[in-house]
C-alpha cells in the first residue's frame, strides 16, 4: 500500500482538495485499495474547522463530498508513516521539514514537483481563486501518479 500525505497551512483548503482529488481519480481507476491518503495542517489556525466552503464547491461540482474532513496537524510521526509527504508551496516545505527534523528518506516533496512547471500552488485562502488552485492540484496529482507508474510503484494505466 503507498501511504501519502498532502500537506498545507491550515488543511481546509489546498491540502484537503488535493486528498480527495487523489481518492477520487484512484476510484475512477479502481486502484483505491493499493493507497492511504490524507492531509494535515503545519500550522494551528484552523484545527478542527471543515474544508474551506470554496474547496468544498469546487469538489462538489465534480461529486466528490468532503463531509466528515475537519482540519488536523501534521505530526513529527506522520514522517514514518507515509511514504510521500506532498507540501503545496515552499513555505510548507519548510515548515514540514521542521516538524519532522529532516528528510532521510527523501519522501518529501512539492506537488507541483511531478509536473513540467514545477512551483507553488498558490492558497486560494489568500487569492479566493479555487479554481485556479484545482487547475494546479488536479496537474499535481496526475503527475504523482505518473511518475508511481513509471517507478513501477503502481500499475495505473497501459
Amino acid at each position: 500500500m503507498i501511504k501519502v500525505l498532502f500537506v498545507c497551512h491550515g488543511n481546509i483548503c489546498r491540502s484537503p482538495m488535493a486528498e480527495f482529488l487523489l481518492k477520487h481519480t484512484l476510484k475512477n481507476l479502481n486502484k483505491e485499495e493499493d493507497f492511504y491518503i490524507s492531509s494535515a495542517a503545519t500550522s494551528m489556525e484552523e484545527l478542527g474547522n471543515p474544508v474551506h466552503p470554496g474547496a468544498r464547491r469546487k469538489l462538489s461540482e465534480l461529486g466528490i463530498d468532503t463531509q466528515g474532513k475537519y482540519a488536523v496537524k501534521m505530526k513529527k510521526t506522520d514522517y514514518g508513516e507515509y511514504d510521500y509527504i506532498i507540501g503545496m508551496d515552499d513555505w510548507n516545505i519548510r515548515n514540514i521539514l521542521r516538524i519532522t527534523g529532516g528528510d532521510p528518506d527523501f519522501k518529501i516533496s512539492k506537488l507541483l514537483d511531478f509536473t513540467d512547471n514545477p512551483g507553488d500552488i498558490s492558497d486560494p485562502w489568500y487569492t479566493g481563486n479555487f479554481e485556479e488552485t484545482y487547475d494546479d492540484i488536479i496537474k499535481g496529482v496526475i503527475g504523482f501518479l505518473k511518475k508511481l507508474q513509471e517507478e513501477n510503484k503502481v500499475k495505473l494505466w497501459d
